[in-house]
């Protein structure tokens, strides 16, 4: 099976067991899911989630946030991995957004990398889950799942890398989607440790399983 076929068989089990992939993140608008993929970094969804409310209360535009001391938000992010450093780039991300782009979450990966706490990874995070653009954001279970399926090289050994052989091979119509198809299937399925892969509907297709079987 050629890589070409590959993916489109990956993408084929995808779209019909998980046409409605989207992000687990509660967010009601782009400052919101900003906010929350700041906190994801190294950190579970869930918690996130059991976290934002308060801040949104809080704080529920950019311009509040940039108001905002340090002593004043730490308490709402202190069970957050990382709170110190992302209590320093939620502030600093809210001050950029008012002072350089008008309050407004931009909508290009170099604008938003701009901003403190943002890197590639959450830009396309952003850009793909509001603007469905054809960007794709690579975490561990990004990562992992394509190296074990045999959708990556074992030359794209950095998530760029990763990036750039997935999206050479993913329909641009479906790149926004196929970067939550791939972390919901690493996220509950091709865990880290112990995958459950007889339960795994992509098995026949993985090289990870043909050479632990």
């Amino acid at each position: 099976m050629t890589r070409k076929e590959k993916f489109k068989a990956v993408l084929a089990f995808f779209q019909e067991h998980i046409p409605e992939a989207e992000t687990e993140l509660f967010y009601d608008n782009p400052y919101q899911l900003l906010v929350a993929v700041i906190l994801s970094a190294q950190c579970t969804d869930k918690r996130v989630n059991m976290t934002t409310p308060a801040i949104f209360k809080e704080y529920p535009n950019p311009q509040k946030l940039a108001d905002a001391t340090f002593d004043d938000l730490f308490p709402l992010i202190r069970s957050i991995s990382y709170p110190n450093n992302k209590t320093k780039h939620l502030i600093g991300m809210a001050q950029m957004l008012m002072e350089k782009f008008g309050g407004e979450v931009p909508m290009t990966v170099d604008e938003l990398i701009q901003l403190p706490g943002v890197g590639r990874k959450t830009a396309n995070v952003i850009t793909s889950v509001i603007d469905e653009q054809p960007n794709m954001a690579v975490d561990t279970h990004v990562f992992r799942v394509s190296h074990r399926l045999g959708l990556t090289t074992t030359t794209a050994t950095t998530p760029l890398a990763v990036e750039k052989q997935l999206v050479q091979y993913i329909p641009t119509e479906l790149i926004h989607k196929a970067h939550h198809w791939l972390i919901l299937h690493g996220r509950y399925v091709c865990i880290a440790r112990n995958p459950h892969c007889d339960e795994c509907g992509l098995k026949d297709l993985c090289n990870y399983y043909k050479k632990k079987k």
